[in-house]
C-alpha cells in the first residue's frame, strides 16, 4: 500500500476513537499511529519517530497539539499537519532547521489544497516568522488553535513565535500527522494532544484590501503546460473550449489557484497551466501600470497582445531563489475605451499555483446585467453548425444558416439554410440545402443573399430555391453580410491565410469591388446604421465603423479579445453586439456597456444573431451548439 492510499485509510478512521486525554503523551509504538512513511528508534535519550505518521482517532478542530524536535541543521522540513481532509488538504506548520537565525521565514504555515503545498503564496506577516533552533537537543513546540486563528510557540520562552492571523481551510474538524524527512536530520517525540474550545485570541488586525487589487477573474482547466503555445493568443476555439470557471481573489489580490483544482500531471517536472482571464472597462483610453505577482511562470497578454513573460519559480535564477510570489514585476498597459481584457497563461511546478494583479489606479471590472435576458426556447440540437439568424418580416419566420464546421473533410457542399418559426418550432430544417459553408445573411426585397465560401449565393424567398451565384473575387473567408438602403451588399473577408490584414467587399451593378481594406483586422459582424457600415474588428478588438461614402474608418469602441460577430441595434438606439464565445453586450451611444448574456459557462456560442426590437426578442445561433436559442430582452 502506497503512502496516500494507507492516509486514505487512516482518514476514513480518524472518526472511530476518541482523543486522548489532555496531555498525554502518545508513544510511537502505539496502535494509534499509522507510520506511513517512518520509522521509530531511540533518539537522544527518547523513543523518537522520523518520518511521518499519521493519527488515529484524532478529530481535531480546535485546542492544542504539542511535540519536541530535534535537529541536526541540515535542510530539512519536520512539522505536523491538521484539520486534514484527506491526503491532499489539510493546515501544516513547520520549521525550517537550516534557515534559523538567518531568514524570517525559519518557521511557515501553509495550507494544502487539492494537493499544493502553497508556501510560496503566503508569506511575511501571519505566514512566516524567524526564530532560533538548537541542533542536537529536543526542543518544544507547541501550536494553539481556535477557529481561524492559530499560534505557534517554539522553544520555551512563553511567547509566540508566529500568530496567523486567518487559517486559510475552513475550521473543520479533521486528522492529525506528523511529517518530515527519513533521513535523520530531524526526529519528533513526546506527541500529545487535547481538545480546547475555551481558547482565546486577541481579534486578527484588519485586512486592508490592496488598492487597486483586481479581484473577479475566470479560470480555465488544467493543460500540461509543455503543450500549450505561450508567445501567442489562443485561438477561439480554445478560449470557448477552455472550461472557463469564476474565481474570487482575496482582498489581497492573491488568486489561489490550488483553491478550485489540482495539478492533471503532477509528475510532469514541465509543470501545469491554466488560463486567468478578466474584463476590465474604461471610460476613455489611458496608460496604467500593473504590478503583479505569480508562481511559477507567466504570460500576460491585454487585450490579445503579449506584453510580458516570467519564470519565478524555485530555485530558477539562482540555487538559493524561493520564488515566493511577489509583486515584483510592472508592466504599463494603455487601455483602450470600452472593454479591455487582461489574460493570463500561469504554469505550477512546485511550491504553491497563483497569481495577483493590481493597477495603479482604480479599475472598473465589465458591468454585468443577466437578469435583462429572459430564455424563451432552445431547438433541440440537431441543426449543423448554425451561424447566422435574419428575420423575413413578410412571412413571420427566422432563416438560420447551418455553417457546417466540418465542410472541408466532407465531399460536395453540406450546408443549409433552416426556416424557424418565431416560437422555435423547426418549419423545415432544409428549406434550402446544398449550400457551401453558408455564413452571413440579408434579405433584399424578396430575395435572401447569402455568403457562401467563395461565392455569394441569391436565393428566391419564394419558392425556395437558388436563383443565382456570383464567385468573389481573391476572397478567402467570407463571414457576414448586409445590404444598404441602395441595394449594395457589403461582405466581410476574415482572410484565414493572414489574418491582421482584412478587407470588405461591395457588390452592385453585379459586380464586386474592395470598398474597404485599411484599418480593419480580422473583419466580421457587419451592419448598417445612419450612413455606416459597423465592422467587428476581430483582430484589433474593436467595434468600428466605416463610411459608405468615402469608405473612411473610424473607431466606435473597444470590446476586449474575441470574435465580434453579431451586431444589430436595439429600440432604444443602443448597439447589441456579440463575442462569438458566448457573450452579448449592450453598448450606449455614449459607451457604456453592459453583458446581458453570457452563454459561454453553457458551452453556447453567441454567433451572427437576430433581433426584433418591437418584441424584444433576441434570436442566437449557438455554432457549436447546434441549436437556436430565443431571448426576452428586457430594456435597461
Amino acid at each position: 500500500m502506497n503512502v496516500r492510499s494507507a492516509g486514505l485509510v487512516a482518514v476514513a478512521l480518524f472518526l472511530m476513537g476518541a482523543p486522548a486525554a489532555p496531555q498525554a503523551v502518545i508513544p510511537f509504538d502505539s496502535p494509534r499511529w499509522d507510520h506511513l512513511d517512518s520509522r521509530t528508534a531511540e533518539h537522544l535519550g527518547r523513543s523518537s519517530m522520523q518520518g511521518m505518521a499519521m493519527l488515529r482517532g484524532a478529530a481535531f478542530r480546535d485546542g492544542v497539539i504539542e511535540f519536541d524536535v530535534a535537529v541536526d541543521g541540515r535542510r530539512s522540513y519536520p512539522g505536523v499537519l491538521f484539520r486534514m481532509q484527506g491526503m491532499d488538504t489539510w493546515e501544516h506548520v513547520y520549521v525550517r532547521p537550516h534557515r534559523a537565525g538567518l531568514y524570517p521565514d525559519a518557521v511557515q504555515y501553509t495550507p494544502e489544497m487539492n494537493g499544493i503545498s502553497s508556501w510560496q503564496l503566503y508569506n511575511g506577516d501571519g505566514y512566516t516568522a524567524g526564530t532560533t533552533l538548537a541542533t542536537g537537543v529536543w526542543v518544544p513546540v507547541r501550536i494553539e488553535v481556535k477557529g481561524s486563528q492559530a499560534r505557534v510557540f517554539i522553544g520555551s520562552s512563553g511567547a509566540p513565535t508566529l500568530e496567523i492571523h486567518h487559517l486559510e481551510l475552513e475550521a473543520g474538524a479533521g486528522a492529525i500527522a506528523l511529517t518530515g524527512p527519513r533521513d535523520g536530520s530531524a526526529w519528533f517525540s513526546n506527541f500529545r494532544f487535547h481538545e480546547d474550545s475555551t481558547l482565546t485570541f486577541e481579534a486578527p488586525p484588519p485586512v486592508k484590501p490592496a488598492a487597486g487589487a483586481i479581484r473577479d477573474w475566470w479560470i480555465s482547466k488544467v493543460y500540461p503546460s509543455e503543450r500549450v503555445v505561450k508567445d501567442r493568443y489562443p485561438h477561439f476555439y480554445s478560449i470557448f473550449g477552455a472550461g472557463w470557471r469564476p474565481l474570487t481573489a482575496a482582498p489581497s489580490g492573491l488568486l489561489d489557484i490550488s483553491r478550485v483544482t489540482g495539478r492533471a500531471n503532477p509528475e510532469d517536472p514541465a509543470g501545469d497551466l491554466v488560463l486567468a482571464r478578466t474584463f476590465i472597462e474604461a471610460d476613455e483610453a489611458r496608460d496604467v501600470t500593473l504590478t503583479f505577482g505569480y508562481s511559477d511562470d507567466v504570460e500576460l497578454y491585454v487585450n490579445g497582445r503579449h506584453l510580458f513573460s516570467g519564470r519565478s519559480g524555485y530555485q530558477y535564477r539562482d540555487p538559493s531563489f524561493l520564488g515566493i510570489l511577489g509583486p515584483f514585476d510592472d508592466v504599463h498597459v494603455r487601455l483602450e475605451k470600452g472593454l479591455n481584457e487582461i489574460f493570463l497563461m500561469v504554469t505550477e511546478r512546485f511550491g504553491g499555483w497563483g497569481f495577483n494583479v493590481r493597477a495603479d489606479t482604480v479599475l472598473t471590472p465589465k458591468r454585468v446585467a443577466h437578469e435583462r435576458a429572459t430564455l424563451l426556447w432552445q431547438t433541440r440540437a440537431e441543426l449543423l453548425t448554425p451561424e447566422s439568424a435574419v428575420y423575413d418580416p413578410r412571412r413571420d419566420v427566422v432563416y438560420v444558416s447551418s455553417f457546417d464546421n466540418q465542410y472541408e473533410q466532407k465531399d460536395g457542399p453540406t450546408g443549409y439554410v433552416t426556416k424557424l418559426s418565431l416560437d422555435g418550432e423547426i418549419l423545415n430544417k432544409e428549406w434550402v440545402s446544398g449550400l457551401n459553408a453558408p455564413t452571413g445573411m440579408a434579405i433584399w426585397h424578396d430575395t435572401l443573399f447569402v455568403a457562401e465560401r467563395k461565392d455569394m449565393a441569391a436565393i428566391d424567398l419564394a419558392t425556395g430555391t437558388v436563383a443565382g451565384r456570383w464567385p468573389i473575387p481573391d476572397v478567402e473567408f467570407p463571414n457576414d453580410l448586409v445590404i444598404d438602403s441602395t441595394g449594395a451588399v457589403y461582405i466581410s473577408d476574415t482572410r484565414t491565410s493572414n489574418w491582421p490584414d482584412s478587407r470588405i467587399y461591395r457588390f452592385r451593378n453585379g459586380t464586386f469591388d474592395v470598398f474597404a481594406n485599411e484599418g480593419i483586422s480580422r473583419a466580421n459582424g457587419l451592419w448598417i446604421r445612419d450612413g455606416y457600415l459597423l465592422v467587428g474588428s476581430s483582430g484589433d478588438g474593436h467595434l468600428k465603423r466605416v463610411r459608405l461614402t468615402d469608405g473612411r474608418v473610424e473607431p466606435v469602441i473597444a470590446l476586449g479579445a474575441g470574435i465580434i460577430d453579431g451586431i444589430r441595434v436595439d429600440e432604444s438606439g443602443d448597439y447589441l453586439v456579440s463575442h462569438w464565445e458566448g457573450q452579448v453586450y449592450v453598448i450606449s451611444p455614449s459607451g457604456k456597456i453592459v453583458e446581458v448574456l453570457d452563454d459561454l459557462p453553457a458551452g453556447l456560442n453567441t454567433a451572427d444573431f437576430e433581433y426584433l426590437p418591437e418584441r424584444h426578442l433576441l434570436i442566437v445561433p449557438t455554432f457549436m451548439g447546434n441549436s437556436v436559442v430565443a431571448y426576452r430582452l428586457a430594456t435597461g
